[in-house]
């Protein structure tokens, strides 16, 4: 009798279908009721795909029964979160889709109340995408309580999947559509009436016939009141529930009041009645927001596109055989086949086979890059020409696809320094407009009791801050897209605050003017000893280390020569003991101490050189070959034509430099320093200047913290560990100038914004509330500052790059 397995854990079924769970419509067994519980999370949290793509059976759950679970406890299980979240050490990391934000006052609120939980670190909200990333410590609390803890107040949480986003996405704008359309057509007809009415009083107008044109705008205006209008409702009620204001409670204020005043007119037969404003300032406000939407969907696309660039299944080599599974199931040091045409599946490292790698997707560089044996390739990227063979390294929340996505979710997140202040304004801007809105109507009612109403209605619809909560997040959104689309990852907040105000640049040489790829020259011999012995010294003094002249000796390390007591002196070289003798290999006053054997050593070439010594007797010299970035030249005129200085700090003080520096037409140089000496060089030069400074990302750390603002060539290996403030994922640095005209652009845009939306109000709320404005102009006012900040952002998806 074969034995029925429970779906989740596949431990023996022992309680026949006692337990059971419906997945894709089918009852599957459960084994207890803990499995049940946690099986029937998954599915009710919408993360039915855990199960088709999954690897490996979930952990029993006994100790779980179903009443100890929330909704959100499904987000707990490691199996789930091995696809959502990201570890870096003992912090874990994810992004969140938000439902419910309106405004920036929303995030606000919702970075409030989750900040003020134990174990959360950190936490952005973008009211643009509706997105937030949170980092927490695992340790002091579990997701699902975070999850919670936005549910209580008022908004729906989950993790940001794309397919599922897409899915919701579409919904939403579906019902989104509908409350718009709707509003739309009983505007038109509530006018037709309006207009009818407003003829009596120039005509006389039968008293029937206008009670009744009344009563039929009322009952045309009722569904968009009741429910075009609810998403402002329920802003406004979380904002309260929480002690805080925001702009829909002013704008619900004016729905509300307005239909109930009209509503208590008709029904009286006497006053005014302002269906038409109800359903117009309804109606421009949901196409405020409609305009709005679209500009977050435009302006995130990219974001969901590099999700999309990973293949859903890959060809595992099993036995010799190649396997078509789907990528999900793949773990860490299985080895794939990567056909010519292929979209590579995962992180990893080329064990067999020589081809050509299209990265375009993640560094914004079209031309192909050559690889090979033990090189790294990443997901999503195309193999171009030769098939390889590919051992897989990282997957998941761990490559670099899924890195690159968490960066630009952060420099989403991060607002300008002038946004922060916008922002705080706007916090309390609706609290002001309210007490101006009861001040009007206060001293209307002893002017002229029959406007006051209609009057205040006026300020209440004109001043809405929307434009207002607009004018940085949609701007920063879509620079954020440019900057991914060019291969430029932002770390760090305020770059494109201090991007503009760069006017002296300090670049690093190697890896960053030069390629740094370096490859073995000339090499010189000068005294009794092989050039194989030579090499091996060499490799073996380098023997672990990351610094790109050591990669140029790996090839030639052999464990069967014992070098001890190694000792790395940074910018200088590295010593150590071999056979009793002291080995060193660096510069050349590193190398050898003696005066007579610097005084009859080699001349040095326009390349680098480096030299080994044994006992400070110079026993062989090698020539390091390092191609100049074919761009240097352009980028640095270019920077030049904005008059900003260069520099060049170097450790190396070999003849190289001095070549380097007169191709590059670089009148500043520093050789020989240390990174000590570079970090007082920049120092000295932040007296006067904006300082920025290139660099490797990782040796250079202390320097690159120094720095207004650093910047780093990165790549794929090192981006996670960079501490760059800027990372330039391509080999151009002229992508650089492009960032710096994409941050002016942004800063010109976000000032430009800020100016429009304070400026409407200032000019408005007077006339509105000397009663120069009527409701319905004030709708259209309000409505069409949004959509003109929303369209001046968007100029920045146009700008040309």
């Amino acid at each position: 009798m074969t034995m029925t397995s429970c779906f989740h854990c596949n431990e023996p079924v022992l309680t026949a279908d006692k337990f059971t769970t419906v997945i894709e419509g089918n009852a599957e067994p459960m084994c207890c009721p803990g499995c049940q519980a946690v099986s029937q999370a998954i599915i009710d949290s919408g993360l039915s795909n855990y199960y088709r793509f999954r690897s490996e059976p979930g952990n029993k759950q006994t100790a779980l029964v179903p009443n100890e679970l929330n909704q959100f406890s499904a987000y707990d299980l490691p199996e789930v979160q091995q696809d959502l979240v990201h570890r870096e050490g003992e912090l874990d990391s994810i992004s969140l889709s938000i439902d419910g934000i309106t405004c920036a006052a929303c995030a606000w609120l919702i970075e409030h109340k989750v900040k003020a939980l134990a174990g959360v670190k950190q936490i952005a909200v973008n009211s643009t995408t509706q997105r937030a990333v949170v980092t927490w410590a695992s340790s002091e609390i579990e997701l699902s309580k975070i999850l919670k803890q936005i549910s209580d107040i008022g908004y729906q949480a989950a993790p940001y999947q794309v397919d599922d986003q897409e899915k919701h996405s579409k919904a939403e704008s579906r019902k989104f559509l509908l409350r718009l359309g709707l509003a739309g057509f009983a505007t038109m007809q509530v006018m037709m009436f309006a207009l009818a009415l407003y003829s009596g009083y120039f005509t006389d107008l039968d008293v029937e016939l206008r009670d009744y044109f009344r009563w039929v705008s009322m009952i045309f205006a009722a569904p968009v009141v009741f429910y075009s209008a609810q998403p402002f409702y329920f802003s406004a009620i979380r904002s309260l529930l929480s002690g805080k204001l925001n702009m829909d409670l002013s704008v619900s204020i004016a729905i509300s009041g307005a239909y109930i005043a009209s509503c208590i007119a008709t029904v009286n037969e006497t006053g005014e009645v302002y269906f038409e404003s109800v359903t117009m300032f309804t109606f421009f406000l949901l196409l405020g927001r409609y305009f709005e939407q679209q500009a977050k969907q435009k302006a995130s696309v990219s974001s969901s596109n590099l999700h999309k660039l990973v293949p859903v299944t890959a060809h595992l080599i099993l036995d010799g055989k190649a396997t078509e599974v789907a990528a999900k199931k793949l773990k860490v040091d299985d080895v794939i086949l990567v056909r010519p045409g292929d979209i590579i599946a995962a992180d990893g490292v080329i064990i067999d086979g020589i081809s050509s790698i299209n990265e375009s997707m993640l560094t914004g560089e079209q031309m192909p890059v050559a690889k090979q044996q033990c090189q790294k390739v990443f997901a999503g990227t195309i193999n171009i020409e030769q098939p390889l063979q590919v051992r897989v390294t990282a997957l998941g929340q761990d490559q670099l696809v899924a890195e690159i996505i968490r960066l630009q979710e952060f420099a989403s997140n991060n607002k300008p320094q002038i946004a922060l202040v916008a922002d705080r304004l706007a916090r309390y801007f609706s609290a002001t407009i309210l007490t101006i809105a009861l001040i009007t109507y206060v001293v209307w009612l002893q002017i002229s009791p029959d406007d006051a109403f209609w009057v205040t209605l006026s300020v209440l619809v004109a001043t809405c801050p929307c434009a207002l909560a607009l004018a940085t997040p949609t701007a920063v959104t879509c620079a954020t897209a440019i900057f991914t689309r060019l291969g430029i990852i932002t770390r760090k907040s305020g770059v494109f605050e201090k991007l503009p105000q760069i006017d002296h640049v300090v670049f690093d040489k190697t890896g960053t003017l030069t390629c740094g790829k370096l490859s073995l020259g000339e090499i010189q011999l000068h005294q009794n000893i092989k050039t194989e012995l030579a090499l091996t010294l060499a490799a073996n003094l380098e023997q672990g280390s990351l610094h790109p002249i050591a990669q140029v000796f790996v090839p030639f390390f052999n464990s069967e020569i014992n070098i001890v007591d190694i000792h790395h002196y940074v910018g200088q070289g590295v010593a150590g003991v071999f056979e009793g003798q002291s080995v060193k290999l660096g510069s050349l006053e590193f190398a050898i101490q003696s005066e007579q054997t610097k005084y009859n050593a080699p001349t040095q070439g326009k390349n680098q050189q480096i030299y080994l010594s044994l006992n400070d007797e110079l026993v062989a010299s090698f020539e390091l070959i390092d191609e100049i970035r074919t761009d240097s030249l352009q980028a640095i005129n270019a920077l030049k034509s904005r008059s900003i200085n260069v520099s060049m700090a170097t450790g190396d003080n070999s003849s190289h430099v001095s070549y380097l520096a007169q191709q590059l037409n670089i009148d500043n140089v520093h050789s020989g320093m240390t990174p000590q000496s570079k970090l007082n060089l920049i120092n000295n030069l932040q007296q006067n200047h904006y300082v920025a400074m290139f660099g490797d990302g990782i040796n250079d750390a202390p320097v690159l913290a120094g720095a207004n603002i650093s910047i780093a060539m990165g790549s794929g290996s090192a981006i996670a560990k960079n501490s760059a403030d800027l990372i330039l994922l391509g080999d151009h640095l002229s992508r650089f100038n492009d960032a710096i005209v994409v941050a002016k652009q942004t800063n010109r845009i976000i000032k430009q914004n800020l100016a429009w939306a304070f400026g409407y109000n200032v000019i408005i709320l007077p006339l509105a509330v000397t009663g120069y404005v009527v409701p319905y102009i004030a709708a259209i006012g309000m409505s069409l500052s949004s959509i003109i900040v929303v369209s001046n952002s968007l100029r920045l998806l146009r700008l040309k790059i």
